[in-house]
């Protein structure tokens, strides 16, 4: 089941639709996460910093415009164009967990072509279980928690643990305020029982 917040019923399910194909395809995530990140971009500005060619960025800028998630700022040639917010709640079938799909899941998602951690996480965990990695990873920066405590509780091993958090740092510090927030990742580790063997 999933919800918006002032809606109508046809527009819930093209929002979802339109995050599926998100969640989906890597490469739609990340030119998502491109766009939400810049405020405004170009076709050009695509190609260069992501490093596509003409016709791909064209056609996944397309794309993404069809299905709501981009949208047209500027109509003069260079087209100017931004992400839109998305702000989508996602329950899980079991209705044991509910999750928010954000610009950083997203970019994370976007990820998993350059991250064989982010990509191997995905495969065993699903996008439910990034999006949980994701909340660990942001406490963890704030100094809230510990890999092995999300270990634990995750019934998931502390290397596998570590791995995906140290994965998902960069997509943390660009999405979130951490800076005055807590103790940074290097702090953590030299207190949190990792010297233990």
């Amino acid at each position: 089941m999933s919800r918006t917040s002032n809606r109508a019923d046809g527009d819930i399910v093209r929002d979802f639709l339109s995050v599926a194909d998100l969640l989906e395809e890597p490469q739609l995530a990340q030119l998502y996460a491109y766009l939400a990140q810049e405020g405004e971009a170009t076709v050009q500005d695509v190609m260069e910093d992501l490093n596509l060619a003409q016709g791909t960025a064209y056609s996944y800028v397309n794309r993404l415009v069809d299905t709501g998630v981009v949208e047209v700022t500027q109509d003069e040639q260079p087209r100017q164009y931004a992400a839109r917010a998305i702000d989508l709640t996602v329950t899980t079938t079991a209705g044991d967990r509910e999750y928010t799909i954000t610009p950083a899941l997203i970019d994370a998602v976007g990820r998993r072509e350059t991250d064989a951690d982010i990509d191997t996480y995905i495969d065993r965990h699903g996008v439910a279980g990034l999006a949980t990695a994701l909340t660990y990873a942001v406490a963890r920066e704030r100094g809230e928690v510990t890999h092995r405590l999300m270990a634990e509780d995750l019934d998931i091993s502390p290397l596998a643990a570590e791995m995906i958090l140290q994965a998902l740092r960069p997509v943390v510090h660009e999405h979130y305020d951490i800076e005055g927030a807590g103790a940074g990742l290097g702090e953590l580790d030299i207190g949190d029982g990792t010297d233990d063997t």
